[in-house]
């Protein structure tokens, strides 16, 4: 999430009009992504935060909270600091090459880790249940 461009979203100021999350990024291959996400938008209460996807549709990043990475150890993912920086939610997506699946203003701030984890695990249940009935 780190450049050395100085038109990266991640060096601009965060300001009231917009603002800047301190976060994390969890990243999973898209298909587990998307069921996951179906998962947490049906969920009663269970919130998700803004989601990111590449260009090439491989991966997707769920804004987490700060300090999630510490701990994250589910297979398959990968979660990444943003190293105190925060990340700016705008509608421009923070990162050359991706965007937003669910952007900022449609989502809360951040997704619950714990929530993340169980709605990863369940999609992953279901992708090995579909794929074993082929």
């Amino acid at each position: 999430m780190t450049t050395s461009r100085n038109d990266d979203p991640l060096e601009l100021p965060c300001t009231e009009e917009v603002p800047c999350t301190d976060c994390d990024v969890v990243t999973v291959p898209a298909r587990q992504g998307l069921e996951a996400v179906d998962i947490l938008r049906r969920g009663a209460g269970d919130a998700v935060g803004p989601v990111l996807h590449d260009d090439g549709g491989a991966t997707l990043g769920f804004v987490v909270p700060r300090g999630t990475a510490a701990a994250w150890d589910v297979p398959g993912s990968i979660c990444m600091e943003t190293d105190g920086r925060g990340l700016r939610l705008t509608p421009e997506p923070p990162v050359e090459g991706s965007d937003w699946l669910l952007p900022p203003g449609e989502a809360d701030l951040a997704t619950d880790p714990a929530v993340l984890r169980e709605a990863l695990g369940e999609a992953q249940r279901l992708i090995e249940a579909a794929d074993g009935c082929s």
